[in-house]
């Protein structure tokens, strides 16, 4: 039984540690997204996607700092139960009036799962489920900003109403022409709402944060009326003469999915109460988790402590088992899934068939570099776990034999429960040497134009997949093909892009063997063909939009930019819908034209 009063000395302290470890943690988190504003106004590019790197490295170092001065002043390793119950207990009550209570029950969690044994993990001693409600949180700091502003406009006054939103973010940089921005924006704000009447609440709210990411900074609200809400996004650039525009109205809520995407880099946001920021978007994305937000807004620990409570909680309402994922089995990683569950689990294999050559260590460091780089849309999210709890009837038998062939260092059996030591967790979909399988012509060619473009995405953001088999992308539900294998990845820069040598001799052309030296790190685009291009309707689709990522000379040219300093614009949206292209298709009209936007 444990103590009903708080009568260990130590128990406060400890609780106070903690919370101040956390509070830390926060203050530092909070000054790169303020920091984010700056590096934008001065077109501070690299320094942006610096920023965005090494915040992803922030939590942990916390997290060991708190653990290292509870180890040198509190012996924590040598606490008996009853004095973490009591520290439980007593965060509890210092976080009764926090502002970010949910993140600090997370960053205790991470704190005491490193200093108590494994099967100490349960309600007495960590947040299993929250217990400090998030509900009506406010910022009541003197200086501090509202979570979202809400202006009130009328049809004739919303091009001033706009202007005003724009303004108050208080750049420090001029637009080329504002005005003439935002009366591009209202125009297609009213086309998306049609004919229908303003009601007696028509609003207009704006997260009072601007969201950053790579070069682009984004206006995110929605448009309120009567009992119908409009999301809407607004993305601000650097034109090419350094001053400001707005370079699209991306509206409703399919616009705003692919923006806050799980294969795009994490957004930096000014947030004093996360969880109305996160309350706020998901009024406008639904269908996005609440773990799937607060990893897009960068809180990607709290993010991974959602997704098991919510996987936790599936399984606790379902009965279908754990099966090998369908599609063709990788050298590198077993690949498992839950049918009735959106994701797939990776685990790194104890051994690997030549001619793989790697190291669990050189894996885990390929999937590190995805998660510290700009994904730009085209390489999925992880979640990386450790000791992976999971009920051991819910594994169907073929899965099991799988594992313990494949995996036996990384499990512990007891008969009831099965732990995997390691693994990483990713969006499932479907496998696109799949999707190729059963697709109409006209569904292949939109698929390989995909696959070309998410390859040049990836160029851009200084990515070479390596294994650029089919079988290696996936395709979401939008449609976009998605880059999921991590383990060949290299920097574009670090590879050396050659032409196959012209053989010499009879002897050598008719070798089945390669004649010529090849390097590590050596990539000869043009034998890519054989092995991607055996369908002819796939290789007619390819060669009409992609032949150029078989020619050495194309991937030297993006090298050599990205050497060169320069950093590709790579949009969250397709390039028509920036207001710019739209203005070039109808220079005469005095209104910009567009294309039907969804609600």
């Amino acid at each position: 039984m444990f103590p009903h009063q708080l009568d260990d000395p130590n128990a406060f302290a400890i609780a106070q540690a903690i919370v101040e470890g956390f509070d830390r943690h926060y203050r530092l988190f909070s000054a790169a997204a303020r920091g984010a504003k700056a590096r934008f106004e001065k077109a501070d590019w690299q320094g942006q996607l610096d920023a965005q790197r090494d915040r992803i490295a922030f939590y942990d170092l916390r997290v060991d700092e708190a653990v290292e001065r509870l180890h040198a002043q509190f012996k924590a390793s040598e606490l008996p139960r009853e004095t973490w119950h009591q520290v439980k207990l007593h965060t509890i009550g210092l976080l009764t009036n926090h502002r970010q209570p949910e993140l600090a029950e997370t960053f205790f969690n991470s704190v005491t799962t490193k200093i108590l044994d494994r099967r100490d993990f349960r309600n007495d001693f960590i947040f299993v489920r929250p217990a400090v409600s998030t509900d009506y949180i406010e910022n009541d700091e003197p200086a501090a900003m509202p979570t979202y502003r809400a202006y009130y406009p009328t049809r004739e006054t919303l091009h001033e109403t706009c202007m005003r939103v724009i303004t108050n973010f208080q750049l420090e940089v001029e637009f080329q022409d504002l005005a003439r921005d935002v009366d591009d924006v209202v125009q297609a704000l009213l086309h998306s709402l049609g004919d229908a009447r303003l009601r007696a609440n028509f609003q207009v709210q704006v997260l009072s944060s601007l969201f950053y990411r790579n070069k682009g900074a984004y206006v995110v609200g929605k448009i309120v009326n009567g009992f119908g809400e409009l999301p809407f996004a607004l993305p601000i650039l650097h034109g090419d003469d350094g001053l400001l525009a707005i370079d699209a109205a991306l509206i409703g809520e399919e616009d705003l999915l692919l923006l806050f995407s799980f294969a795009r880099a994490y957004f930096m946001v000014d947030m004093g109460v996360p969880s109305a920021t996160v309350h706020f978007l998901r009024t406008l994305m639904p269908r996005k988790t609440r773990a799937e937000l607060y990893s897009q807004v960068g809180l990607q620990k709290h993010g991974k402590a959602l997704f098991y409570r919510d996987l936790l909680t599936h399984l606790r309402h379902s009965s279908d088992k754990f099966r090998i994922a369908p599609g063709i089995k990788g050298m590198v990683m077993l690949v498992f899934d839950l049918p009735s569950f959106p994701v797939v689990f990776k685990i790194i294999k104890d051994f690997y068939p030549a001619p793989k050559d790697t190291t669990r260590e050189q894996v885990m460091a390929k999937y590190l570099l995805v998660k510290q780089h700009d994904r730009v849309g085209r390489m999925a999210d992880t979640l990386e776990f450790s000791n992976v709890a999971l009920p051991r009837h819910r594994f169907d038998d073929e899965l099991i034999a799988e594992l313990k062939r494949f995996c036996p260092s990384l499990l512990e059996d007891d008969g009831q429960t099965l732990v995997i030591r390691h693994a990483y967790i990713e969006r499932r979909m479907i496998p696109l040497n799949i999707y190729l399988q059963d697709a109409s012509p006209r569904q292949i060619e939109q698929a390989v134009v995909e696959y070309g473009n998410a390859i040049k995405d990836l160029v851009a953001a200084n990515i070479f997949p390596g294994d650029m088999l089919w079988k290696n992308f996936g395709v979401t539900r939008h449609g976009k093909v998605v880059f999921y294998d991590y383990d060949e990845i290299e920097y574009l820069t670090d590879c050396n892009f050659r032409r196959v040598p012209a053989p010499r001799n009879e002897e050598e052309e008719m070798s089945g063997e390669v004649w010529y030296t090849v390097r590590p790190r050596d990539v000869f685009p043009e034998t890519f063909e054989p092995f991607l291009l055996g369908n002819p309707v796939v290789r007619q689709a390819f060669m009409a939009h992609h032949a150029d990522l078989l020619d050495a000379g194309y991937w030297q040219r993006q090298k050599d930019r990205i050497v060169a300093g320069y950093v590709h614009d790579v949009f969250p949206y397709d390039p028509s819908r920036r207001f710019s292209a739209q203005r070039a298709a109808h220079p005469d009209s005095e209104a910009t034209a567009r294309q039907p936007l969804p609600v």
